[in-house]
């Protein structure tokens, strides 16, 4: 059996959070038996919950995950391996809809559907259809992506919430460079 293909959303809104994803997708490239196939754009998006906080930075990491015996020890070795990075990174327990030093969530594995009690894991995550955020990073790497269960692609979701939460609510910001893993500014569409 071949690799599966993973999808990982990324968010921060606490610290340098340019820093923390490029770290972050650094550290999921280095994770035994995983490699990153590809990197969306970045994107300054809108926090939910309390308005006080920062604007987060959001992306999507593709992943290569070399399959372990069964799916559930895939999909349950990898969020375990999501939750390590993110405890690496600094996050601590806090509220829901609370600032995040950084936020991993599988979202896509294969054409997989899992829905576990423990840990708690369901996949394909339940909330992509209605987060912007996760949306547009996941459009830039499968446009025609049609998780399992879904009635509609990635792209045709992300148009649905576009009209529903507008354009300022993900903007993409930078551009992932591989080579020397960091984010490139994109040019502002006023310069």
């Amino acid at each position: 059996m071949g690799d599966l293909r993973a999808y990982v959303g990324l968010g921060a809104n606490l610290g340098d959070r340019e820093g923390t994803l490029a770290a972050a997708i650094a550290a999921l490239d280095e994770l035994p038996g995983v490699s990153v196939a590809g990197v969306s754009r970045l994107y300054a998006t809108r926090p939910i919950g309390p308005s006080e906080q920062r604007d987060y930075r959001n992306a999507v990491a593709a992943l290569d995950v070399r399959p372990r015996a069964t799916v559930v020890e895939t999909a349950t070795g990898l969020l375990h391996d999501l939750k390590d990075l993110e405890t690496r990174f600094g996050r601590r327990p806090r509220e829901r809809w609370s600032p995040r030093e950084l936020d991993l969530d599988l979202l896509v594995l294969g054409r997989h559907r899992l829905a576990l009690t423990d840990p708690d894991l369901t996949i394909p995550h339940p909330r992509i259809e209605d987060r912007l955020f996760v949306l547009a990073p996941l459009r830039d790497l499968g446009p025609r992506l049609r998780p399992p269960g879904w009635p509609e692609t990635v792209a045709r979701a992300y148009r649905r919430r576009l009209a529903i939460e507008g354009a300022d609510a993900a903007r993409p910001v930078g551009a992932w460079d591989h080579g020397v893993r960091r984010w490139e500014p994109l040019a502002s569409p006023r310069s």
